[in-house]
């Protein structure tokens, strides 16, 4: 089965297509690899497909913070340019200047 390439690398600030939150990326599965139970608990209309890549955010809302577990199909690069408070992103990720996230352990492979 060969995987497509993921579109956000780890690193990257994206946001949720329909929901009102936004994250940085600090993990790529290339195919779904969450519970049935999980797949099960998003309602039918908006359920992506499980053959695209899905990616673990550092992610926030206006109220909080936690991580989140998001397909490709429903994630667009974020450009607002505001600050992200998610406390595990410090001590994950070195900021940028153009804004984005480098690992604190360096390239992963």
């Amino acid at each position: 089965m060969a995987f497509r390439a993921a579109k956000f690398s780890i690193g990257q600030v994206v946001r949720h297509r329909l929901y009102p939150f936004r994250g940085v990326v600090f993990d790529i599965d290339p195919v779904f690899a969450n519970t049935e139970e999980w797949w099960e608990a998003i309602p039918k209309d908006i359920r992506p497909r499980k053959d695209q890549p899905f990616y673990h955010l550092y992610a926030e809302n206006d109220e909080t913070e936690y991580v989140a577990y998001v397909s490709e199909q429903n994630l667009v690069p974020d450009t607002s340019d505001e600050p992200l408070r998610h406390p595990q992103i410090q001590e994950s990720f070195v900021q940028n200047k153009d804004g984005s996230f480098s690992s604190k352990r360096g390239p992963m492979h």
